[in-house]
C-alpha cells in the first residue's frame, strides 16, 4: 500500500490529460515504456536492498560503493525532491479544500493539512502506516471501480450507452496523430509521474520482515502498472476522443461525466484530495527517514539522528516539514519566481537518483563477481549487465531529451543546479571527513525492533 500510495497520485488523476493531448491514444505506449523502465529500476534496487534493508536505502548503498560524496549527493537530492513535493501537495490540497470552504485562507488550510499529517508521523511509525493504508485503499478502490464501469460501457452492457468500439483509438488523426516522435516527449512526461515506489526500500527498514516486503513489492509492481496505469488510461482513450477539451482538463472526470455519474466533480475532487494527502504523508515520512540516515552517517546535523521514545526521528520530521512550510509561504508570496524555481529544481532530481541506483547496482554486482559471492544475493537483476546498462542509458536519454525540449528545459537546468550544489556539499563533506577520525564504513543499522528500543513497526 505504501508503494501504491507513491504511484497513484494527482499526476495520474489530473496530469495524465496533458500527456494524452500531446501524444494521442499512443500514450499507452509511453505508459508501457515508462512502466518497463520503472520495473527495471525497482529490480536493481531490490537486489541492493533485500539483504541490507536500511532507512538510508540507495543513499547508503551509493556511499558504500562510491564514497561519502555519492551517498551525500543521492540522499540530499532525494530529500530535496520530497520536501518540495510536501509544499506543492499541501498547496494543491489547500486549493481543493478552499473550493469547499471559501472563507478560509488557502495558506491556513495548507498549514492545517501539514500539521495534521505531521502529528501522525510524530506519534508513531504505526500511525503513518495506518493513514497511508487508508489513503491508498481509497485510491485503489476508485481506480478499480473506474476500470470496471468503463469496461462495462466499452462492451455495451451499460444502460443507455452503446459501445463506442475502438474508433477513438484509430480515428481523429490515428493512433499517433502527432507522429512517432511524440512518443519520446510523452514518455518523458509520463515517467516523472511514476516516482514513488522506491520508498518501499526505505519503509522496509521498519518492517518486521523487510526482505519479504521488498521481494513481494518488486514482484507485484508489474501487474500494478499494467492494471492501474495502462488499464485506466486505456479506458479513457477508448471511450473518449483524445483531442477532447474535457480530456485535457481531467480525463477521469470526463469519462464519469460521459457515463452520467452523479456529482462527478465533488467525487473526483475528494479522490484527488486523498491522492494529494497520501503523497504529502508519504513525502514527509520518506524525507524524514532520508535525512535521519544522513545525520546518522555524519552528513547532516547530529540532532536529526535522535529518536523519540517511540522510535520516531522527531527532529528529522520537524526539519523536513519546516522546509516544506517555507515552500508553501513562497508559493503565495512569489509563485512565479521563487516557488517555480524550487519546483523546477526538484522535478528531475528523482531521475538522477534512479540513475544513481542503476550505477550502484552495476558496480556492486561486478564487485561481488570478483569475490565469487554473486550467488548469495536474495534477489538478482535479470540479464545482468545488459538490462541494467539499458535502463541507465534510457534514463540518460530522458535527461538529454529534456535539455533539447524547450518546454521542459528549465526544469532539467534547475535540477542540475540543485545537483551541483549538493555535489559540492558532498565533496566538502568527504574532504572534511579525511581530516578527522571517521568510522571505517557507513552505518547501516536500520531502526531496531520495539523489543530493543520501543519502535513500532509498519504492518
Amino acid at each position: 500500500m505504501i508503494t501504491l500510495g507513491g504511484m497513484l497520485g494527482a499526476g495520474l488523476f489530473v496530469g495524465s490529460g496533458a500527456a494524452i493531448n500531446q501524444v494521442g491514444p499512443g500514450i499507452l505506449i509511453c505508459y508501457l515504456l515508462s512502466g518497463l523502465l520503472l520495473i527495471l529500476v525497482m529490480r536493481m534496487l531490490a537486489e541492493l536492498a533485500a539483504d541490507h534493508p536500511n532507512s538510508g536505502s540507495f543513499s547508503t548503498y551509493a556511499e558504500e560503493t562510491f564514497g561519502r560524496w555519492a551517498g551525500s549527493l543521492v540522499g540530499w537530492l532525494y530529500w530535496w525532491f520530497w520536501v518540495v513535493i510536501i509544499a506543492f501537495e499541501a498547496s494543491a490540497g489547500a486549493s481543493i479544500v478552499h473550493d469547499w470552504v471559501p472563507a478560509a485562507p488557502q495558506w491556513t488550510i495548507a498549514l492545517l493539512l501539514m500539521a495534521a499529517l505531521t502529528t501522525t508521523n510524530l506519534w508513531s511509525v504505526r500511525s503513518y502506516g495506518e493513514f497511508e493504508f487508508w489513503f491508498s485503499a481509497i485510491k485503489v478502490v476508485a481506480i478499480i471501480a473506474f476500470i470496471a464501469v468503463g469496461a462495462i460501457v466499452l462492451i455495451g452492457l451499460f444502460p443507455g450507452h452503446p459501445s463506442p468500439g475502438l474508433g477513438n483509438l484509430t480515428g481523429h488523426g490515428g493512433f499517433l496523430p502527432h507522429g512517432g516522435g511524440s512518443i519520446a516527449r510523452g514518455t518523458l512526461i509520463v515517467f516523472l509521474t511514476f516516482v514513488g515506489p522506491e520508498m518501499v526500500s526505505i519503509a522496509a527498514a521498519e518492517c518486521e520482515e523487510p526482505t519479504r516486503a521488498i521481494r513481494k513489492t518488486t514482484n507485484s509492481i508489474i501487474w500494478r502498472i499494467l492494471f492501474f496505469y495502462i488499464g485506466s488510461i486505456g479506458i479513457v482513450v477508448t471511450l473518449l476522443p483524445w483531442n477532447s477539451s474535457k480530456v485535457d482538463q481531467s480525463p477521469y472526470v470526463a469519462v464519469l461525466d460521459l457515463i452520467g455519474f452523479p456529482s462527478v466533480g465533488v467525487v473526483m475532487a475528494a479522490i484527488v484530495l486523498t491522492a494529494v494527502l497520501s503523497c504529502l504523508n508519504s513525502g514527509l515520512y520518506t524525507a524524514s527517514r532520508m535525512v535521519f540516515s544522513l545525520a546518522e552517517r555524519g552528513q547532516a546535523p547530529a540532532a536529526l539522528a535522535r529518536l523519540s521514545s517511540r522510535g520516531v526521528p522527531r527532529s528529522a520530521i520537524l526539519a523536513s516539514v519546516a522546509v516544506g512550510f517555507v515552500g508553501v509561504i513562497f508559493n503565495y508570496l512569489s509563485p512565479n519566481k521563487v516557488f517555480l524555481f524550487l519546483l523546477n529544481s526538484s522535478s528531475a532530481t528523482a531521475l538522477f537518483v534512479y540513475i544513481a541506483i542503476g550505477l550502484t547496482q552495476i558496480v556492486s554486482r561486478y564487485r561481488l563477481r570478483t569475490r565469487d559471492a554473486e550467488q548469495t544475493l536474495t534477489i538478482r537483476m535479470w540479464c545482468f549487465p545488459w538490462l541494467s546498462v539499458l535502463a541507465v542509458a534510457a534514463m540518460v536519454y530522458i535527461i538529454v531529451a529534456m535539455l533539447a525540449d524547450s518546454s521542459v528545459r528549465s526544469q532539467i537546468v534547475s535540477s542540475l543546479v540543485a545537483a551541483a550544489v549538493f555535489l559540492a556539499l558532498g565533496a566538502l563533506n568527504q574532504f572534511r571527513s579525511r581530516r578527522h577520525t571517521v568510522p571505517d564504513a557507513p552505518s547501516t543499522r536500520p531502526f531496531r525492533p520495539r523489543s530493543e528500543q520501543g519502535t513500532e513497526h509498519v504492518r
